[in-house]
């Protein structure tokens, strides 16, 4: 198993609208997700990333699209991450297609193994 990171990108301005009750409810979604994942023994701790641009994961009417990155958006952030233990990326990139972020309007999840070597 190798480590992975999930970046969290998301657009702020995407939550400014929300009350709490649906801020809980997203929340809830996000512990969930990352419980299931940690019984399956899959959480992993931070560590340095490789030098390759990773993935960007983003979802549309027509499924997930996989581009290569990074590429700067001015108006998005990193809003969280999550470190993951996969077999190889596909296998990290399926896991990041579960998560709870992708749901939500304008969000992506940058996919980067983590540098063993570091």
């Amino acid at each position: 198993m190798k480590p992975y990171l999930l970046l969290l990108h998301e657009t702020p301005a995407a939550y400014a609208g929300m009350g709490p009750e649906e801020m809980g409810a997203i929340i809830e979604r996000y512990a969930a997700w990352a419980a299931a994942l940690g019984e399956r023994g899959l959480l992993g701790p931070s560590q340095k990333l490789t030098d390759d641009g990773g993935l960007h994961l983003r979802r549309s009417a027509g499924g997930t699209l996989a581009t290569d990155g990074p590429y700067a958006e001015a108006k998005d952030v990193i809003g969280g991450f999550f470190m993951v233990s996969a077999a190889d990326r596909e296998a990290a990139r399926r896991i990041a297609d579960t998560c709870p972020h992708l749901d939500l309007p304008g969000n992506w999840i940058e996919l980067r193994e983590v540098d063993a070597r570091a």
